[in-house]
Parts: structure tokens; C-alpha cells; sequence
């Protein structure tokens, strides 16, 4: 009896090792092909979604047999309702949409070209949603940031470096600035420093009441031109435009206010310095008083000001400075309370982000928030219940979620208690919410939720993409932290072969970004870069990651450790992560390389040159090579100027150290990068020619920062794949 059992025993298990070993040669490899071609790994999400004013209903932005329709959705059932436009019917391909303040008219626009990272132009109309009639504006020229007015009748918009106004009844066109010309004045949207690096393109604000518009004048003047060639044409043509690159002249900005009922413009009082910066507005709840923040040059003093919109007299209401820098909120976490007495802000003044409540004079009525994490956003302030929503790293640096706490300080909840990472769509009332849901493992899962956390209705749960990631051989991308030599605490992922065998000796290739207060290393679902790093797994690569001191999610010291000397210590961070894998029994320790893009092409340059003995290839990515070639308002917010500071631009700029080169190199950069120029390229290429290093290197003509269009991200990942199986 026991021998047959035995027996039994020994066939079962010989057919589970058959079955599980079958199981594993049906999952397939990811190849190039599916990430770069076939749109295997695409997920999708919900869009366009625009809380509707009675608190029962929002709308989304759908694809209907290929044409763009905005639903009604009921949000106690989570059912569609309505259709409110139908790009069919209107023979528009609109591609945005955004309400008046009674939901008779909306704003869509199309044929809409970019300009920069954030700016763009486009076709805008104006439909009755009562009517279905629809009004283009500006006879279909191309116009920027249109946006309709509280009180539903008029669209302001920018227009060749002007700000218009048109009233629609009438169809009225009222010019509101005249001065506007390209490379010199800008009224309305932002210069290109303040675009890339304060994350704004429209720069002005209707006022509460509609009868105020403000704005942000722009004076670039004498900022020095940079000048790109763009190729294709017999003689190649000069693309020239403002680039303040670091200590040199920036735009002279100032703050205006027009009256619409008397046409004047009052210019706002910002004090007596020019060399300033003045990167927001806010409309208080007072449609006669405005408010806007004002930085320094070297950006370690914050100022906020209200001023009155007529007569431009401002008073301070609160300062704060710092040894390093301030963080300007790119959030927008400043919200002005409809009391009229109080506003909140999130401030980074007790080593974390936190929530802060003011009184309207500026004083401090109390701090809303604390503890040794951070908030990532302010979601929104119930002012009827007295409660604060906001999202936050309270759980781990590598997660996201949302959270309630009274207004008081108090009773603080968690609303979204599932691993991972939770992006907050709230409505106004503050009744319901949209959670937009990932981890590493799985794509965002939709979620229509009350405010207490309660479900309603999955909206998208991405099950097709589940299901299709069930047939690959995927890497799980295994977290981990580890300390260095002088006892940092590094985090840090690593995605092994779905068949990894712990006695082989793998190549490792790190991934890096590493800048100032950004994270790589999060529980959240990847992009097209996380499927390539699968497709090498497949091939028999480790693919890792480790964020280096002055990355994000981790308070202000580990993130301002860098200040002053970028570069230094991220790259002994990446060398000492190099040293971490070289020393597991797993890996090839002569086989290490890193890549990166941008910040990350910066430092996978340096880990290569001044980690010689550790790296053996990298690839650079639209490097930047010195930082005397960036821009004003990042560079300096960092490392100070060039005149105060040429060391911290200096000592660890690659072409510094190209004498250390010694392994593999492969150098790529687009002809047509705004951003990070091409002339960082050239300059380290001149310096390597110099130093008489032999690597490799690839320009893309006429590709901007972002390396696309057509077949172009095909052809840049096919190359670097290529470099690493020949090189790695």
C-alpha cells in the first residue's frame, strides 16, 4: 500500500513538472515588437473627466467608432446617461472640451499642434449644447489656451503673443494687448524657461466675477537667442528662440490686470527688482483682489503678495526662505477658502511637505499636517465639513495614497488602503472620486468611488491587458533597499529572467534618472521603457534601479543633499549601487552598465567615466554635459550661478572627465532638441576626440527632447538594444 502510494506520488509529481515545465515554454518572450509595434502592453484609462455643477453627474471624453464623444455619467449608478457632444454630428475631431460655469456652452478644440513640452495652438469652437449650433472663433486661425468666462459669454485667448477677448453674442473681438511680437514681448503665455520649468504655458486668469482678466507680461528682449538648425531643405532654415541659459539675462516679468468695463490695465506692484521671478497667479475670493508668488533669482525666498486688482497697490502676507531653496508647488497646492478668511498651502518648511493653514494676513493658524512623510498633493478642502484630502507617502516613499484628515489636525483616515500607487480625481462637492489605481505588477484599474472610499463602479479594469500579460514571461519587479558605505539607506528595484537561476551569472544594466526631487522607484505600472527593460530581460539581462540622494518622496535633506554639487553625490549613489549587485552571487560583476535619459544621460555618462572600475558599458540619452549650457530657472535653483558657483558647474560636468573613459559608450541626441540642446553632444564629442576615446554615437535630425515621430522610437530602441547585446 505504501509503495503504490509512493508510485502514486512520483507520477504526480513527474506530471506537475511536465505540465509546469509545458506552461513555461507557451509563455512568450516580450520582443521589440510587441512594446515598439504592436501596441501589445498599451493600457487603457478613462479621460477627459469634467465634474458636472449639480453634483450628480460627470462627463468623459470617449472614442465612439473613431469619433470623439463627451458622456454624461450618472455617478450614483456609474452608467451613462447622455451623449452632450458627438464629434460625428458637429463633423469636428475634437480633442479637448471644458464646460462654461452653466453647462450651456462648451469649448472644443482641434487640430492642435504642439509648440513646446506644454504649449500648443489649435481650431477652437464654441457649441450650444442647448442648440447644437456651433461658433468657431477666430475664422479657424489658430489660437492658445482659449477659455471661457464665469459668466458664459465671453472666451478670452492668446494670439500671436497677445491676449484677446471676444464676446460671443456678438461675436466681438476686443484686442486687450498690442505689444505682443515674436523673441521680444508675450502677454498671456509663458516664456520658455517658465514653461519647462515651472510647468505653466497659459499665464492668464479670469477673475471670479468676469470682469477681470489677469495676466503675466513677459519682456524677453534681451535674452540671448539660441539657434537651431532644422534639416530637410536644400538650404536648412534657422530656428531661432529665447534660451536663458544659465547666469545669463532673463525676461523681464511683470504682472497685469485688465477691466473689462473700463478697458484699462493696472500693472500689479511686485517691488523694485527685476531679476525676479513671478511663476503664479491666484484669484482670491475677492474678484478686486489678487494674489501671486515671487521668487528670487537664486529662488531661496518665496514671497506671496495680494494686490488690488484696480489700483495694483500689493501687500506681503507671508515669506519664507531657505539655505538651499524653496520648493515652488508645482501642484498648486495653494487654495484660497470661500469664507474669504483663510487659505491653505503646502510648505516644505519642517523637512517635509506638509499642509498649512493661514489666516488671509498671512498668519499661521495651524500646521494641518506632520510626520516623517510627505504630501505629494493637495486634493481638495470640504469647507462645509471641515475636511482636508490629500495624497501622500505616509505609507512608503514608494507608494501613493489618499487620506482625509480634519481641518483641525485631527482624525486623520486612510480612504484607499491597497498597495500601490493612487492618482485622485474628486468632484467639487467633495461627495465622490475617481481613483486611478497601479502597482508594478498591474496596470490602473478606474475606479468610481463615494468619498468615504466605498466603491461604486469599476470604470476601466484594464482586463483584456491582464489577461494578455498572463502569456508573457515577465520579470516581477522585486523591490529592495540597501545601505551604502556612509550608511545611506538607497531604494531600489531589480527585474530578474521569469526563468532565473540563482547559480548563473547574469549582465546587469541599471536604469537612472536621479534628479532633483524625482523617484524611478515606485510601486506603480511602467510605460514603454519598463516593457523594453522586459524584452532584455527575455534576453537574458538583469534590469535594475536605484534613486540616488537628491531624488524625490524622502523629505527635504535627502532630496537637497545635491544642492550646490549635482552630480557628485548621485553618481557615488550609482556606483554604490553597481558595487551592491556586483557582489550578489548572481552577477557577472564584469558585466554592469546604466542608461539614462536627459538628467539620466548626465549620469550615466559620469557613473561610466568616473565609475570605471565598476561600469563596463552605458548609453546616454539627450545628455546634459554641462550644466553651463541649461536653463536659468532649473540650473540655478540647484547649483546657484555660474558666477557664484563655477565649481558646482565644473567639477562634475562629463566633459571634465573624459579622460577616465574606458569601456563602452554609446552617445545619442536629437539635432532639434529644445531642451537639452545638441550642443552638449558635440561639446563632450569634441572633448572625447580630445582625449582620444574611441565610442560610439547617433543623431537624430530635427528630433526634438523626446526622440519620436514615425519610426524614430522604433529605431532608437532597435539601436540601443543592439549596442548592449554587442557591448553588455
Amino acid at each position: 500500500m505504501i509503495e503504490s502510494l509512493k508510485k502514486g506520488g512520483l507520477l504526480l509529481l513527474i506530471f506537475v513538472l511536465a505540465t509546469s515545465g509545458l506552461q513555461a515554454q507557451a509563455l512568450k518572450k516580450v520582443t521589440l515588437e510587441d512594446v515598439f509595434k504592436k501596441g501589445t502592453f498599451s493600457q487603457k484609462s478613462v479621460y477627459g473627466i469634467n465634474w458636472m455643477k449639480d453634483g450628480q453627474y460627470y462627463s468623459s471624453l470617449v472614442n465612439r467608432a473613431g469619433f470623439p464623444a463627451v458622456v454624461k455619467i450618472n455617478l450614483a449608478t456609474g452608467e451613462e446617461e447622455e451623449v452632450l457632444l458627438d464629434g460625428r454630428v458637429l463633423g469636428i475631431n475634437f480633442t479637448s472640451y471644458s464646460f462654461n460655469a452653466d453647462e450651456s456652452k462648451a469649448l472644443i478644440a482641434t487640430d492642435v499642434e504642439s509648440i513646446y513640452r506644454r504649449s500648443s495652438k489649435g481650431v477652437f469652437y464654441v457649441v450650444d449644447l442647448v442648440t447644437g449650433e456651433k461658433q468657431q472663433l477666430m475664422n479657424g486661425e489658430k489660437i492658445s489656451y482659449a477659455t471661457l468666462s464665469p459668466d458664459n459669454d465671453k472666451v478670452a485667448f492668446v494670439k500671436e503673443n497677445n491676449l484677446y477677448m471676444v464676446e460671443l453674442a456678438t461675436n466681438k473681438l476686443t484686442q486687450i494687448t498690442t505689444d505682443g511680437e515674436w523673441n521680444k514681448i508675450i502677454n498671456g503665455s509663458a516664456d520658455w524657461v517658465y514653461e519647462e520649468e515651472f510647468s505653466m504655458a497659459q499665464a492668464f486668469k479670469w477673475s471670479p466675477d468676469g470682469k477681470k482678466i489677469a495676466f503675466i507680461r513677459f519682456d524677453e528682449t534681451e535674452v540671448p537667442e539660441f539657434n537651431m538648425q532644422l534639416w530637410g531643405k536644400l538650404y536648412p532654415e534657422d530656428y531661432r528662440f529665447k534660451y536663458p541659459k544659465a547666469g545669463e539675462k532673463n525676461s523681464e516679468v511683470s504682472i497685469r490686470v485688465y477691466d473689462l468695463a473700463s478697458g484699462q490695465t493696472s500693472k500689479m506692484d511686485a517691488g523694485s527688482e527685476t531679476d525676479i521671478y513671478l511663476p503664479r497667479i491666484y484669484w482670491t475670493q475677492d474678484p478686486n483682489q489678487l494674489a501671486f508668488i515671487r521668487l528670487n533669482r537664486l529662488q531661496n525666498q518665496l514671497d506671496l503678495f495680494h494686490a488690488n486688482a484696480t489700483t495694483g497697490e500689493s501687500k506681503l502676507i507671508l515669506s519664507e526662505k531657505a539655505d538651499t531653496y524653496v520648493d515652488l508647488d508645482f501642484n498648486d497646492n495653494l487654495q484660497y477658502l470661500s469664507d474669504g478668511k483663510s487659505f491653505i498651502r503646502t510648505s516644505e518648511q519642517d523637512g517635509y511637505k506638509h499642509i498649512y493653514h493661514h489666516a488671509m494676513d498671512g498668519s499661521l493658524i495651524r500646521q494641518v499636517t506632520s510626520g516623517p512623510w510627505e504630501v505629494s498633493e493637495l486634493v481638495g478642502v470640504d469647507e462645509k465639513a471641515k475636511k482636508v484630502y490629500f495624497v501622500s507617502t505616509e505609507a512608503s516613499p514608494l507608494e501613493r495614497n489618499f487620506y482625509v484628515i480634519d481641518l483641525s489636525g485631527k482624525n486623520k483616515k486612510e480612504l484607499t488602503p491597497s498597495k500601490g500607487s493612487h492618482t485622485i480625481n474628486m468632484s467639487p462637492d467633495h461627495r465622490f472620486f475617481i481613483d486611478y489605481y497601479s502597482t508594478a505588477d498591474s496596470p490602473v484599474v478606474v475606479t468610481l468611488k463615494e468619498a468615504s472610499g466605498k466603491d461604486i463602479k469599476v470604470l476601466e479594469d484594464n482586463a483584456e491587458l491582464q489577461d494578455r500579460l498572463k502569456s508573457f514571461a515577465l520579470g516581477k519587479k522585486e523591490f529592495f533597499s540597501f545601505p551604502t558605505v556612509d550608511g545611506t539607506e538607497l531604494n531600489g528595484y531589480v527585474i530578474k529572467p521569469a526563468d532565473f537561476d540563482p547559480n548563473k551569472k547574469y549582465p546587469v544594466l541599471m536604469y537612472v534618472y536621479g534628479g532633483p526631487g524625482s523617484q524611478n522607484v515606485r510601486n506603480s505600472w511602467g510605460g514603454t521603457r519598463d516593457f523594453w527593460h522586459q524584452a532584455l530581460v527575455a534576453e537574458g539581462y538583469i534590469v535594475a534601479c536605484v534613486d540616488n540622494r537628491g531624488t524625490g518622496a524622502r523629505g527635504r535633506d535627502f532630496k537637497h543633499a545635491t544642492y550646490a554639487n549635482l552630480g557628485k553625490l548621485e553618481t557615488i549613489d550609482q556606483i554604490e549601487g553597481a558595487k551592491y549587485f556586483a557582489k550578489q552571487p548572481y552577477v557577472d560583476a564584469n558585466r554592469i552598465g546604466i542608461w539614462g535619459w536627459s538628467y539620466g544621460g548626465y549620469m550615466s555618462s559620469l557613473a561610466l567615466m568616473i565609475g570605471n572600475d565598476v561600469f563596463k558599458t552605458a548609453i546616454a540619452v539627450a545628455p546634459v554635459t554641462t550644466w553651463r549650457y541649461y536653463d536659468t530657472i532649473y540650473t540655478e535653483r540647484y547649483l546657484q550661478t555660474p558666477q557664484l558657483n563655477p565649481a558646482g558647474y565644473d567639477d562634475n560636468s562629463p566633459i571634465t572627465h573624459v579622460n577616465k573613459l574606458k569601456g563602452n559608450f554609446l552617445l545619442i541626441h536629437g539635432t532639434g532638441d529644445d531642451n537639452v540642446h545638441f550642443q552638449n553632444t558635440v561639446d563632450l564629442v569634441n572633448a572625447l576626440i580630445a582625449a582620444d576615446k574611441q565610442f560610439e554615437t547617433f543623431y537624430y535630425p530635427n528630433r526634438n527632447h523626446g526622440i519620436y515621430g514615425g519610426n524614430t522610437t522604433w529605431h532608437l530602441y532597435t539601436q540601443m538594444t543592439d549596442f548592449l547585446k554587442r557591448k553588455l
